[in-house]
């Protein structure tokens, strides 16, 4: 009877996976923040170029996630995200939550503590890798825990680190890198390397101290060099991804009321902007007697982007700015047009197109991505109420809209002729 059982997960198991695979065949997986590569780009490709009147088919929608900003990661047949959920016991707590493909829960554990000062909700998005999948709190808290149940492998209290939350609570996600598991705890080991399996620190930066502010890492490699970028309260820090020492660092964004988006690397070339009327940078990074460092090109206020975000195509930046949306020349900063779309929001970029989804009344729509201008392709609106921070996500022909407390999930796929 026992081998029956056995038998039976294992089918159970093999059908969840194969439900990940998308028509082309290829692995339906965007197991992180911002997606595989972590640039905001899906893989995906056959999808519609236009949405019919009212928009793509709702597949399936799932409710009472709790407040949160956070949106989804999918992986294995098994789609995570995160919400705060009131507790009878009072305070309310940080779930993390695993559906099938269809939308089915099939499990929720908590986390830590719900986030109760300003902007209640979940910020951080779920990182999957492998069996794994890690989650840090609004509170500093992060956690290790098995992607099939939800089980706890190990925590750690970033505060212990000597860093603290801002004033809107941690709200990175967790970068994979190798064996190692990278967050920002903030203070004088402004950013932490933590051994992904068992949690043991592996390094800690030295020589650099910050606010964490609200953006998350990410790695890339210059010239044979290996390293972890990321935006902090005293501006853009870049650090050796094998053992935590300071490359580079720029004082762009210091102080600024909040630096919430993602550095971007190209050829190169990274990019970083933020919003409340700063805008963006782009440095050139150079190496010379075995030194890194990274000069600054151009500075722009044609992108003040307060959280939404942008992505690199084929040489030209496309983002969220003030009210709407620009695009620049990647190399030059050189304005080429600004739209107001869906207004202000948060995108992301599949098979040629953007997807925008605005932060107000839950509006969403389909766009050209072109340098020659922003033309709509049609537009959808999900339920929810406050501002919906959380970014589109597009993998296995599929969107996914996270706001407030409901999550949707519609069929963007080309139809075969």
């Amino acid at each position: 009877m026992s081998d029956v059982r056995h038998l039976t997960k294992v089918i159970v198991f093999l059908t969840i996976c194969i439900s990940g695979i998308s028509a082309t065949g290829e692995s339906s997986e965007w197991p992180c923040w911002r997606g595989p590569n972590r640039d905001g780009k899906s893989p995906d490709t056959g999808l519609l170029k236009e949405w019919p009147e009212g928009g793509p088919k709702l597949l399936w929608q799932a409710n009472d996630l709790g407040e949160g900003f956070s949106t989804v990661a999918v992986s294995g047949g098994f789609i995570y995200i995160t919400g705060d959920a009131p507790d009878p016991v009072g305070g309310g707590k940080l779930l993390l939550f695993a559906f099938d493909m269809n939308g089915k829960p099939i499990w929720n554990v908590p986390v830590d503590k719900a986030w109760t000062k300003d902007r209640p909700g979940a910020r951080s998005t779920p990182t999957v890798d492998s069996s794994r999948v890690y989650i840090l709190s609004s509170n500093g808290v992060l956690a290790c825990l098995d992607t099939k149940t939800g089980n706890q492998h190990w925590t750690k209290d970033l505060t212990s680190f000597g860093g603290q939350p801002g004033r809107w609570g941690y709200a990175e996600s967790v970068l994979i890198y190798k064996n190692l598991a990278v967050v920002k705890p903030g203070g004088e080991n402004c950013i932490v390397a933590f051994d992904k399996i068992n949690g043991e620190t592996v390094w800690q930066s030295k020589g650099f101290s910050a606010g964490p502010e609200y953006g998350s890492c990410v790695s890339f490699t210059y010239n044979q060099v290996p390293m972890i970028a990321t935006g902090t309260r005293a501006g853009i820090v870049c650090v050796s991804a094998k053992t935590g020492n300071v490359l580079w660092s720029n004082d762009w964004c210091k102080n600024n009321v909040a630096n919430c988006p993602d550095p971007a690397y190209v050829d190169g070339y990274v990019f970083w902007a933020n919003g409340y009327g700063k805008g963006g940078i782009c440095l050139k990074l150079n190496t010379s007697n075995g030194k890194v460092s990274a000069e600054r090109v151009w500075t722009i206020r044609n992108m003040v982007c307060h959280h939404g975000g942008y992505i690199v195509h084929e040489g030209y930046i496309y983002g969220n700015h003030n009210g709407g949306w620009s695009c620049l020349d990647f190399k030059t900063g050189q304005l080429k047009w600004h739209e107001k779309a869906v207004g202000k929001g948060s995108l992301c970029f599949a098979d040629g197109m953007l997807y925008l989804f605005g932060e107000k009344n839950g509006q969403a729509a389909l766009a050209t991505c072109s340098p020659d201008g922003m033309e709509i392709k049609g537009r959808i609106q999900v339920q929810g109420s406050g501002p919906s921070w959380a970014h589109p996500v597009v993998i296995g022909g599929r969107l996914y809209l996270r706001y407030a407390e409901n999550l949707y999930c519609f069929d963007v796929k080309a139809k075969e002729s």
